[in-house]
Formats: C-alpha cells, structure tokens, sequence
C-alpha cells in the first residue's frame, strides 16, 4: 500500500543493502513521504516525489497503460483491474526479481496472485505477509478464504506480526517456511523516541488517547460511551481523538457537551507527532473487532501510556491483562468503563505498567535487535534462491 506508513518503515530497514527494492502500488493512492531509496512503479502520470534527498525514483508506466487506465477508470467510473494486472505482468516480466514480497493480503496478495499462474513454474520466490485483518477477520468469509487458501498455496513463504496469525495459516493449508514473527512496522530508534516522552511519572499525565476509527472494523464510539460512563473521576483530563471518522468527531461534540470534558480532534499528523501525543497520554484506548498487534497500542507502550485495547488484536502476545494494560472485549461499554476508570484512580498500576513496558520495549521493539533479525531473513531468503 503506497500510502502506508508502516510499508515504508519496514522497507526503511532494507535500504543500507544495497538491494534494489521496487515497489508496486496494491491500490490507487499517493506515496507516503516516509518511503526513502525506493523505485516506484507509478501507476499513473499523477504521481510526484517530494524531495530529491529521499532519492526515489518514479518509474512511469508506458504512456499506454497510463492512458488506458486513466480513461477506462472514468467511462467505467471504477478502477479496471484488468490493465492493473497486465501493468505487474509487464514489471515482472521486465524485471524478472529475485524475490516477490506481498506486503497485506486483501490488495497486494490478491493482485500477486490474479497474475502468478500467467508464469507457470517460472514464477519469483514469493512472501506474503498478513497484516492486521487479513486472516483473522477476512478468512471467515467464504469468498476471501477461497483466495487466502490460494496464496497460501503457492507462495513460498508467509510472515505475520503474531503467532495467531501464524496458527490461522497453517489452519488453512499454509506447508510453507514461517519467517520470523516480527511488528509489521519493524523496530524503533529507543533512544530517539525517548525524548518525545514527557517528564516525570505517567501517573501525573492528564490525556486519553483514543483511537478514531468507526467503520466495519473499529469501535470508538464504544470508547466514547465506555468515558461517558467514566465522567465523575475524568475531572482535570482532556480525551485526545486521532483517525476520527466523520460520525465520530459528530459523537465527541456532543460527549464534551454532555459531560464538560474537552475533547480534542487530532488532524492528520506525522509518525513524530503521534509518538509525542503518546507520550502525554496516561491512557490509550483502541477497540476493534478484528486487527493484528495494533501498531497504536505498540506506540502506547512505548511511550508510557496505559493500554487499554480490544481482545480481537493478539495483544495478549504482548499484554498482560491487568499488569502491563487491559484486554477488552470491544462492543461492552460497561467492561470497558471498568477497565478506564481502574487506569484513573490506581496511580501505582499505570507507574508500574510504564516500568514493564518500558523492559519490553526493549527487548522486543529495539531497531537494533530487530533490524538485524529481518535483514538475517532476507538473506536467507536470498541464499535459498541461489541454492
């Protein structure tokens, strides 16, 4: 996903290699700035790079796919799939890489796997790698877990953020090599980050984070019913909202207006920013019924904050309930307002949360023990091709 924050700090990790690493957009969208010494397959003759020092290259597509797919797109008023599929034959072909890596399933698997039997046995080695709902949620649909059962079939090796993930695969067929199970983001620069934190203890903090999303995955509005239920002990604090949909900010309006609570919409921000704003939160909420880690509430125990997050992420592989953060059911307000007003008024828990998670991000979200770990991976992969 070429919009994807967490595409590129992984791919962020390869690029001191010397490899080169070609990126094919899954979907129509714009680059993330975050992407650095890439080559991108553009599909169309929108796209623009900012900054000649992140040295990526824009490989156009022909004039002809380009023109194509443009007007195809507006007489149909949809995306024609069929002239995205010839333009990834057509690179494949042309490039004739070492190695092929599926980056998220329901795009970048399903478009890999739409063109793989055009090559017969003389397909790249192939990696897929399950982001958040890809199994967990997707593989219960009939018509998505047809296709999963398919890439699992062919591709030569499958990486997931968590060991769920990992049991799911290999439920559904998947005899493949299993690759390391690593945060799809990769690892973070501790030492950097640190200074994001705001001082003193995180018992002294004065901020809820929750996470914005309503759709067909996240809950927040749960999470705004579940504070409402928590108003007599929020006195003093300020619920920050990010990623929040339309019905949400409607929802958060009428929260601070019912309970005197100021409640602040967050805009779009930069990885930085969001770093910071954890980093001032005492509490960080993200409810859904579906996800992987979640990248968030991996940044809330970064940063200090307490994680109170739904159980339908394999948080449980990095929580421990009622020690480190709070696993909650994600449609149950009244539990949820348990677990919040638990994190308000026990001072010692969140301060011995931040002493633990600040262990485990050590251990296991260190760049320098991670890094090395997923260029080790790759190596091998590349080992394996010339064997």
């Amino acid at each position: 996903m070429p919009n994807s924050v967490h595409a590129a700090r992984w791919i962020s990790q390869l690029t001191a290699e010397g490899w080169d690493i070609y990126i094919f957009p899954s979907l129509r969208a714009e680059l993330n700035p975050s992407f650095h010494h890439v080559s991108i397959f553009a599909p169309s003759l929108t796209y623009s790079i900012q900054g000649s020092s992140r040295s990526v290259q824009c490989v156009r597509w022909t004039g002809l796919f380009s023109f194509l797919d443009k007007m195809l797109s507006l007489v149909f008023r949809k995306p024609v799939d069929f002239f995205w599929k010839l333009a990834l034959t057509w690179v494949i072909r042309l490039l004739k890489p070492d190695f092929i890596q599926s980056l998220e399933i329901q795009h970048a698997a399903y478009l890999v796997l739409s063109v793989r039997e055009q090559f017969k046995n003389d397909f790249p080695k192939w990696a897929v790698t399950n982001w958040g709902n890809d199994i967990f949620l997707f593989g219960r649909f009939f018509e998505h877990a047809e296709k999963i059962r398919s890439i699992l079939r062919y591709c030569d090796y499958y990486s997931a953020e968590c060991h769920r993930d990992v049991n799911l695969a290999m439920e559904m067929g998947y005899r493949g090599k299993i690759l390391p199970v690593i945060p799809n983001a990769g690892g973070y620069n501790l030492e950097r980050i640190m200074g994001f934190r705001q001082g003193g203890a995180v018992s002294a903090r004065k901020v809820i984070l929750l996470k914005g999303y309503q759709n067909w995955a996240g809950r927040a509005l749960v999470g705004l019913r579940s504070l409402a239920r928590c108003a007599d002990v929020l006195n003093g604090y300020r619920v920050v909202i990010f990623a929040a949909s339309p019905d949400v900010v409607m929802a958060a309006n009428l929260f601070s207006q019912d309970t005197g609570i100021p409640v602040d919409i967050l805009p779009n921000s930069n990885h930085d920013a969001m770093l910071r704003l954890h980093g001032q939160a005492r509490i960080y909420i993200g409810l859904n019924i579906s996800d992987g880690i979640s990248i968030s509430s991996l940044e809330a125990i970064l940063m200090g904050a307490f994680p109170i997050q739904s159980c339908t992420a394999c948080s449980d592989e990095w929580i421990v309930n009622g020690v480190n953060g709070f696993i909650v059911p994600p449609e149950d307000p009244d539990i949820i307002a348990v677990a919040i007003r638990e994190a308000v008024l026990n001072d010692s828990l969140v301060d011995s949360a931040n002493e633990y998670n600040k262990k485990l991000a050590r251990e296991r979200l260190d760049e320098k023990i991670i890094e090395p770990q997923v260029i080790a991976m790759y190596k091998e992969i590349l080992a394996e091709r010339d064997n």
